[in-house]
């Protein structure tokens, strides 16, 4: 029916006559006489934007038009032409089709046709409404049928289907191609990005059951702040004033929580307090902080490939650092023995270092960094927490509580070993008193009365100590206020 076209966007017969156009929405009169200056507009609040559940007849629909338009545009023109053009030549190539086939569409129905087929071309098909979504933080796809959204620490089933796993299939292969990784049936489990940073895991048959499975964790298009988090309620003013000279006075810092809770963010806010002129080396699984600065290295890991050959561990990427003259090395999740470069490369003068782990509570994360590091040195305990206790200076506990909101629930100093148990000293904690109508938990962040805590010296020697004693003594007289 249609041969390849011979110059791109002109077929070799005469171009049927173009699809029917909607007239446009009436103006309205006082829009067309009064000043734009002088209209009063309402304060409206957009509601989120409802998906329509597609019928079988639309797939199939869809599924010939695609075909046919595969068979009838040449894809490596189309790949030199950028989307606006891209969108265009679509739209003519599926006006006619729709034309010559003779099926009855209304306006609206071609028009989101051939957006879920440019969708399908250029971007991610069924997952492209949700990615522009910025109040998405994950978006969970279990198969072509069903697709979760979380959206403000809660999950949503959405309306979002798939034509059939292959497409879901062509659309993870597609993800994963961009940063040099493959899933199929002989590696069906990877880890990517989107071009945003947003954090791409993919498992595939025959692993998955019911069809691949790719989950999402998305990045805000506006980079958060702790003076953002401060607004959620996350931590208070005073404690972010505490957060951002613990980042200027270039403490060790450790940030514990659950999946979910909010680390990554965390880490990302506290590195703004990075100086201009410092070399930061960044080391990370799946390449996701955002630092604002200039000078900055990031590094990411590698896998084997299909031979188990040319794998690249965190382990070697923070041996590698040490060479590279950092004045920073920041790890985006410690998962395993790379803990113990971590902790050298603290204790070696790499001041201001971070790093992520999963834990639950300030204690528990000391008990984690031990148990990876006995993954692969066999040293004796109290040597370990040695080495703990003399590098690690701030531990900063995030955690996603049940009503779906993310609190800083502890900022707890490491203060040294006393016999065979590492000292921890609270300078903030959260505590729930109770919930209202509406099961949203209510809480205060308390400060524990620490007027000069163990890294004042620091504070002190990078000029921050006014600065601390005030947030710390303003913390105080928060706390009296509740007692």
């Amino acid at each position: 029916m249609f041969g390849k076209r011979n110059e791109f966007g002109k077929s070799s017969k005469p171009a049927p006559a173009a699809a029917p156009v909607a007239a446009p929405l009436e103006t309205s009169h006082v829009a067309s006489t009064t000043p734009i200056e002088k209209v009063q507009v309402p304060n409206i609040s957009i509601p989120t934007p409802v998906i329509k559940e597609k019928t079988p007849e639309y797939y199939e629909i869809k599924k010939t038009v695609f075909d046919t338009l595969i068979e009838t545009i040449d894809m490596s023109q189309l790949a030199e032409m950028d989307n606006d053009n891209t969108r265009a030549e679509i739209a003519d190539v599926v006006n006619e089709i729709l034309i010559i086939q003779g099926g009855v569409m209304s306006i609206f129905e071609q028009e989101e046709l051939l957006e879920d087929i440019c969708n399908d071309v250029l971007g991610y098909g069924p997952l492209e409404p949700l990615l522009a979504r910025d109040d998405i933080a994950d978006i969970m796809v279990n198969g072509a049928g069903k697709t979760y959204i979380e959206v403000n620490g809660k999950m949503e089933l959405t309306n979002v289907k798939f034509q059939d796993n292959a497409q879901l299939m062509n659309i993870c292969q597609r993800i994963v191609s961009q940063v040099g990784r493959r899933v199929d049936d002989s590696s069906p489990i990877c880890d990517a990005r989107l071009m945003d940073g947003s954090r791409v895991n993919v498992i595939a048959p025959p692993l998955s059951i019911d069809g691949p499975t790719l989950t999402i964790r998305k990045f805000k298009k506006d980079k958060l702040t702790l003076k953002n988090l401060v607004e959620f309620g996350t931590i208070t003013p005073d404690g972010a004033t505490i957060l951002e000279i613990i980042g200027r006075s270039r403490c060790n810092v450790v940030i514990s929580g659950g999946t979910g809770s909010g680390k990554t963010t965390l880490l990302n806010c506290m590195t703004q307090f990075v100086e201009a002129d410092e070399r930061v080396i960044t080391c990370e699984d799946t390449a996701e902080l955002q630092l604002q600065q200039d000078h900055v290295v990031r590094l990411e890991t590698r896998p084997p490939n299909l031979e188990g050959e040319g794998e690249v561990t965190m382990r070697e990427l923070i041996k590698n650092c040490l060479r590279m003259r950092p004045e920073r090395i920041i790890v985006g999740e410690v998962r395993g023995p790379e803990a113990f470069d971590l902790l050298q490369a603290m204790n070696t003068g790499h001041d201001g270092s971070m790093g992520t782990l999963h834990a639950n509570s300030p204690r528990e994360a000391l008990s984690r960094m031990e148990s990876m590091i006995t993954m692969g040195y066999s040293l004796p305990s109290v040597t370990i927490k040695e080495m703990i206790s003399g590098a690690v200076d701030i531990i900063i506990q995030a955690a996603r509580l049940r009503d779906g909101s993310r609190r800083i629930t502890h900022v707890t100093e490491v203060l040294g070993m006393e016999g065979d148990v590492i000292i921890l000293q609270d300078l903030f904690t959260y505590n729930i008193i109770g919930e209202d109508e509406n099961g949203k938990l209510i809480g205060r962040h308390q400060s524990t009365g620490i007027v000069k805590p163990n890294f004042w010296d620091k504070a002190k020697y990078y000029g921050e100590d006014a600065k601390l004693a005030e947030a710390l003594t303003n913390s105080a007289v928060e706390e009296n206020k509740f007692a």
